[in-house]
């Protein structure tokens, strides 16, 4: 008997990248949920805009695929807290960005070359910034509830945990 299943490392990447593109999603999903007039609160006082931590999100993905993979030819924005107002532009910059670190973490997973400069392993750029863009969620909902603007937390979910929970269902 033939198996038609793909090898297991070939599974295992298509479910990490899988994840990663769950994790843009979720980020614009958030992204488009914010009302317009909290764009610019911060979680605590001199703390940065919601809308520069979209940016800053960004701004690292293409920083450290720069210098990880610099074969890909990526550019560095200026400015790593830039205030842009545009919503569908900022989506549009995190699906530039988050398409960078897959092309990244794909290339040297085919090529068998070790990252450039961070990390043990190619994956790790992903898990990385997971966490980092996980943390940075957290942040702008804090944002949200001290300026009394808390989303719903039922409803916020169908766009964010959701994604990451129920099969098939977010694409």
């Amino acid at each position: 008997m033939t198996s038609t299943a793909p090898p297991v490392h070939d599974a295992l990447l298509d479910a990490l990248l899988d994840s990663w593109r769950r994790n843009n999603t979720i980020l614009v999903n958030l992204l488009r949920a914010l009302p317009e007039d909290t764009m610019d609160l911060t979680a605590v006082d001199g703390s940065p805009t919601v809308r520069g931590l979209f940016m800053h999100m960004h701004y690292c993905r293409l920083v450290f695929v720069h210098e990880d993979v610099p074969e890909l030819g990526v550019t560095v924005p200026e400015g790593e807290w830039r205030g842009e107002r545009d919503r569908d532009r900022i989506a549009a910059m995190l699906h530039q960005s988050a398409d960078a670190v897959r092309d990244a973490v794909v290339t040297r997973l085919q090529s068998g070359r070790p990252m450039d400069t961070h990390y043990d392993h190619p994956i790790l750029l992903l898990q990385h910034f997971v966490w980092h863009e996980g943390y940075h969620h957290g942040q702008i909902k804090l944002a949200l509830k001290r300026a009394g603007r808390a989303f719903d937390d039922e409803e916020i979910g169908r766009v964010t945990w959701d994604v990451w929970m129920e099969k098939d269902t977010w694409r």
